[in-house]
């Protein structure tokens, strides 16, 4: 046992080197992956709608319970959670594998009370909802601009930041190389598919993913000697050099719990249950990632069939990802639990600490020829699948709630390539932002992630319970609501940046609220200061006519929609010609801008536009323009919450088991 330190720290430069040769069968495995995924995305791209808004950001709203619930899962589960979970459990224990199991409920809450209501409205986007469910602008607007930001700091950055320092690990390639040809593949299959390709691939990657990792997890647990085996060598795996009188190099005495004391735990166990929570409703229940495959679902029945299966996904990341993390600081202590900033910055380049390459070190080390290739195709199927997700919902925010507020004549047409045309932005954003994230290099990735998301998420959080289950509130109270949870959130992000975590052994001077108010408290006083705002606002001005919340909330989402206002929103349709001005993006026929083609049917088109046409999506042929009847039938189907009882009474007793088996880990690892 007392071998094992020194191997590693012997030869701490060796191994990277000879690992960078990346053997024949590996770059077989890496190069089918890559094909695969790409035939999955070109033939689910070819089945699917691709010309219409509904049909390209909601799958044409032909989704089964299976592939939802896979794409639920690999959208979340991006390259960063790899590399920041194992991380996070590398430095601290079992605890982070919380954040995992938490989201179970929170599935089931999306899929039994968010998903009905989102439904019964016939929204496409979590911003076109408030606007339907509060009136005006501003926040639709607002809460676009807000989520794209979030997306940009905490998800694509991260993702693209993790996915290329595995690679760079790995392989040895230039970051901004492995960095750039992800992205291109990532973005093709985006930029042609639409949500179709993108769940269909991810469904693929999901099994790629589950598998791999399992694998990794099996020869882990035998390095060590299984469970006990990890108990004993964890809480000894101390780093060779340490710094004098300090306990950072310690493990901790509580890692193999996950409900930690309330004021000295590192993740304390009301933070865990409650603040966590918090977090957990925004991201699961009101993040247009993860709502936006939910709304692809055949009926409701199918949206909660995805989100039992997403809950029973979720329970796995932390025997796959966390406690390989751990299994990583036992086998190799002096690089992945180094303290002393010299030596982390010569082994990761962050004076911090080196826990971010826990994941990594595994695989490198671990993983046989053939199979190390299989790890890295797991890697990028994180990564690829959490940042297809990614842009295509940033492509649907950005067409359906700026554009079309900006252009209000837009053709779908229109919407269709402003859709695309955003995906190839955010791709160079992101490549530009890869230097700073690198300059800001965490020592646990995952903390950086879930703290800026704990400092502007939880006033959204707030907001959306109370849109859904309380009538009372209105436009100026959710609006004020907001600016207010803002500015706190801000303050207290700004000032995380002031003031960094001191390095082991340094003294924290930071302010009181900083040092003693845990992040996750704070999502919890920041979403009950919003709501009480939020209704006290409400409360001092006119409430919403009750007949406009028809569909909008809990209360009300079986109210049939007057007929007067039926009609129109069919004749506002026809005028706009675009598919989405109130409810079915689906439903109504775009025009093709191409006057001439209407007069001549048969016009050839030359080569270079007919490709165009088909990567866009774009029929050449108009569509027989469907009647006010069939319009208002086919909007009925669409915002159906019916369920056949056999389905409904099979989710809910799944439901049920799911509930039961994360109650019983909970109790077990507690």
């Amino acid at each position: 046992m007392s071998q094992t330190p020194a191997t590693p720290e012997s030869s701490s430069n060796k191994p990277e080197d000879k690992n960078f040769a990346f053997e024949i069968p590996d770059i077989i495995v890496v190069v089918v992956y890559f094909i695969f995924v790409l035939v999955v995305g070109i033939w689910s791209s070819l089945r699917a709608s691709r010309g219409t808004v509904g049909g390209y950001f909601l799958a044409g709203r032909s989704m089964t319970w299976w592939p939802i619930g896979a794409s639920l899962m690999s959208s979340n589960v991006g390259s960063g959670l790899f590399i920041g979970l194992a991380g996070t459990g590398a430095a601290g224990g079992l605890a982070v594998g919380g954040f995992e199991w938490n989201a179970t409920w929170a599935l089931l809450v999306l899929g039994w009370i968010f998903v009905p209501v989102y439904i019964a409205a016939g929204v496409v986007t979590m911003p076109e909802y408030l606007k339907k469910r509060f009136g005006g602008q501003r926040i639709q607007i607002y809460l676009s601009v807000l989520s794209l930001i979030l997306y940009i700091f905490t998800k694509i950055s991260t993702d693209i930041f993790s996915g290329a320092l595995f690679i760079q690990i790995a392989l040895g390639w230039n970051l901004y190389l492995s960095t750039v040809i992800l992205l291109v593949v990532t973005a093709i299959y985006t930029i042609a598919g639409g949500l179709a390709a993108v769940i269909y691939t991810d469904a693929l990657q999901t099994v790629i993913m589950v598998f791999g990792a399992l694998v990794l997890m099996f020869i882990g647990f035998e390095k060590v000697g299984w469970y006990e085996g990890l108990q004993e060598k964890y809480s000894r795996a101390i780093p060779s050099v340490i710094v004098p009188n300090t306990t950072c190099h310690l493990p901790r005495q509580d890692a193999f719990h996950m409900l930690r004391d309330p004021v000295t735990g590192d993740i304390p166990w009301p933070g865990l249950i409650f603040g966590l929570s918090v977090l957990a409703l925004w991201c699961w229940c009101t993040d247009q990632v993860i709502v936006q495959r939910s709304l692809s679902a055949k009926n409701l029945s199918h949206a909660k069939g995805g989100s039992v299966l997403g809950g029973y996904l979720k329970i796995f990341p932390m025997f796959f990802i966390v406690m390989p993390g751990m299994i990583s600081r036992a086998l190799f202590p002096d690089e992945v639990g180094c303290v002393d900033p010299a030596i982390c910055e010569k082994v990761c380049g962050a004076k911090v600490g080196c826990s971010n390459i826990a994941y990594p070190k595994l695989v490198i080390e671990l993983m046989p020829v053939g199979l190390r290739g299989l790890m890295i195709a797991v890697i990028m199927a994180a990564l690829m699948s959490s940042l297809t997700s990614i842009f295509n919902s940033s492509s649907t925010l950005f067409a359906i709630d700026i554009w079309q507020q900006l252009r209000k004549k837009a053709t779908e047409q229109e919407l269709m390539i402003v859709g695309r045309v955003f995906v190839l932005i955010l791709v160079a954003i992101s490549i530009l932002w890869i230097p700073i994230i690198q300059t800001a290099n965490s020592g646990q990735l995952f903390d950086y992630i879930q703290s800026i998301t704990s400092y502007l998420a939880p006033p959204i959080t707030a907001l959306f319970i109370l849109a859904i289950f309380c009538k009372r509130i209105n436009e100026p109270g959710a609006f004020w609501g907001l600016m207010f949870g803002l500015v706190i959130g801000l303050i207290r992000m700004i000032m995380e940046f002031i003031y960094r975590v001191p390095s082991c052994g340094e003294e924290d001077k930071r302010p009181a609220v900083l040092k003693d108010v845990h992040y996750l408290y704070f999502a919890i006083i920041l979403c009950a200061l919003t709501a009480i705002v939020i209704y006290l606002v409400s409360l001092c001005t006119p409430p919403v006519p009750e007949e406009k919340l028809a569909r909008l909330t809990w209360w009300t989402r079986h109210f049939k929609t007057t007929e007067i206002g039926l009609e129109n929103q069919m004749c506002q349709s026809a005028e706009m010609t675009s598919a989405k001005e109130e409810n079915d993006l689906d439903s109504i026929p775009w025009e093709n801008g191409d006057v001439e083609q209407k007069e001549h049917r048969e016009v050839k088109h030359p080569c270079w536009k007919k490709v165009y046409f088909w990567f866009c999506g774009i029929s050449t042929t108009p569509k027989p323009t469907l009647t006010r009847d069939e319009q208002a039938a086919r909007e009925r189907k669409i915002t159906s919450i019916q369920e056949k009882p056999l389905w409904k009474a099979i989710c809910n007793i799944n439901a049920v088991i799911l509930l039961a088996i994360n109650v019983f880990l909970w109790g077990y690892f507690g």
